[in-house]
């Protein structure tokens, strides 16, 4: 079978990584495949779906014109550095230009150790390979960059964590796998060689704009950070939490990268958490702007050597790097603020608007509200059906009070209600992979083999926009009994 490989990360100097072959697993079974996104990146699903795709895609073959290999990369993780950490446990196969034009990594995550292992045993367990499985493809459909799974293959043995697992190994498409970490690798090292090459590298990738720039190196920092600004923006927008935003887990062309203990609120709080060893919430819902800037504030130091040649000075380049990190908060509060207008129904932009979101928020959070629904069901609001959205407050009164001022605010504009309701269901989603539908689907998955949730959850979150008959299980938050407070990372 051919992908079509371009590997241009294999080109660069071989202290960027090693090579690797995949280790081949005992029987090897198709999960689930992504039809859809294999069309995108060119490839024949029926292929990959048989016996010959699927020993590529668990790692027991290696494709004509792959070239695997581990990438180097170190890492702040929740704030203490490691300077080598690197792909333990994947391999990139290669490269391909999608439909689109855009080129993209294919990558084996589970397929064995390298020698960033750690002592790691190399492997993914089916649980988690599906969590990233489900929330990547959730993400993508509700229009926020991501990674994706291509596939999702059961190997047939058994892995030790805290009890023996089911294994499995992911195929995963990124716009590529670089990270703040793969800077700060060589940075730690005084590899100013390597800074730059891998600067002229990304920038050529993700970047080309900024190549072109007078300083083209802070042009480039310039740029992830305006990306990821938006992202988080975005994240926080459909109350998704990351769960461990380590400067490794930061990718640079500003895509989701690392689906580990990553959850989606349903009461409204901002300083919810759910990454079990996220002990003191330094990845809250509420933190994530200032860890992201934490996290550029890093990529900033390592890029010093060549922001230093491009400014002339240490301190020019100190005094170029904190102005485009003072960048990153009003960037991502116009970003924020944008979002908000459009949830609400806003169509202009007034003076007030940011007051009167966060009212609404300091409302939700107070009464418990679930975040999703409250903003769903403000669409129906807007057409004066308040009922459903009021029963989500514990205090009724403390919507309405705020529906008064809401409602003085659309008034400023000629929209109609049926237009206004149409473009916040655009914006605001139905269906998001509730905590406790993932975990049912993954246990359904692991302890009966049934892989019937998994697809009906799939289904759902494939539309977030577009309420259907029948889905109505979907979108309710859990019960009690259901409720998830803990993610892991599975590693």
């Amino acid at each position: 079978m051919k992908f079509g490989f371009e590997n241009t990360y294999a080109r660069l100097p071989e202290r960027f990584f090693a090579r690797v072959a995949p280790t081949p697993v005992p029987a090897p079974r198709l999960l689930k495949l992504n039809v859809e996104l294999a069309r995108e990146l060119g490839l024949d699903p029926e292929r990959l779906a048989s016996a010959e795709g699927v020993e590529i895609l668990a790692g027991n073959r290696v494709a004509a014109g792959s070239e695997p290999l581990a990438q180097a990369y170190a890492g702040h993780q929740y704030g203490h550095f490691v300077p080598q950490l690197g792909d333990g446990r994947a391999d990139l196969l290669g490269e391909v230009v999608g439909r689109d034009g855009v080129r993209y990594d294919i990558q084996l995550k589970g397929s064995g150790p390298t020698p960033f292992s750690r002592r790691g045993d190399g492997r993914a367990a089916v649980g988690p390979v599906l969590r990233e499985y489900i929330v990547g493809e959730a993400m993508a459909a509700m229009g926020i960059p991501t990674t994706r799974a291509l596939a999702a293959v059961a190997t047939g043995e058994e892995i030790m964590r805290e009890v023996p697992l089911p294994g499995a190994v992911l195929t995963r498409v990124a716009a590529s796998h670089l990270r703040v970490g793969t800077f700060e690798y060589f940075a730690a090292q005084d590899d100013a060689h390597g800074v730059r090459t891998l600067a002229d590298y990304a920038m050529a990738r993700h970047y080309p704009e900024a190549a072109q720039a007078e300083h083209k190196y802070r042009a480039f920092l310039d740029g992830v950070i305006a990306r990821q600004a938006r992202l988080v923006a975005q994240w926080m927008m459909i109350g998704f939490v990351h769960g461990v935003m380590n400067t490794d887990n930061t990718s640079i062309s500003g895509e989701t990268i690392d689906y580990g203990p990553c959850a989606f609120m349903e009461a409204f709080h901002p300083a919810t958490v759910f990454s079990s060893i996220d002990r003191h919430g330094r990845y809250a819902w509420g933190s994530q702007p200032r860890i992201m800037l934490w996290n550029l504030t890093r990529l900033a130091e390592a890029l010093m050597p060549v922001l230093v040649e491009e400014a002339g000075s240490p301190e020019a380049a100190l005094a170029s790097a904190t102005q485009a990190l003072e960048g990153f908060a009003p960037q991502f509060e116009a970003a924020q603020l944008a979002l908000l207008r459009r949830k609400m129904g806003l169509f202009t932009e007034q003076e007030g608007d940011l007051k009167l979101a966060q009212d609404l928020l300091e409302r939700m959070a107070a009464n418990q509200a679930d975040f999703t629904l409250t903003f769903r069901r403000l669409c129906d609001a807007a057409l004066g059906q308040d009922a459903e959205v009021r029963a989500l407050f514990a205090d009724a009164a403390a919507f309405d009070e705020w529906a008064v001022k809401w409602r003085a605010r659309l008034a400023v504009e000629s929209v109609s209600g049926e237009e206004r309701a149409a473009a916040m269901r655009g914006v605001n989603p139905i269906y998001i992979p509730r905590n406790h539908r993932v975990e049912a689907a993954l246990n359904a998955a692991v302890e009966r083999n049934d892989l019937k949730p998994l697809e009906e959850l799939l289904e759902a979150v494939s539309r977030p926009y577009e309420e259907r008959a029948g889905l109505e299980r979907f979108t309710a938050p859990a019960r009690p009994e259901e409720r998830v407070s803990a993610t892991f990372c599975g590693t």
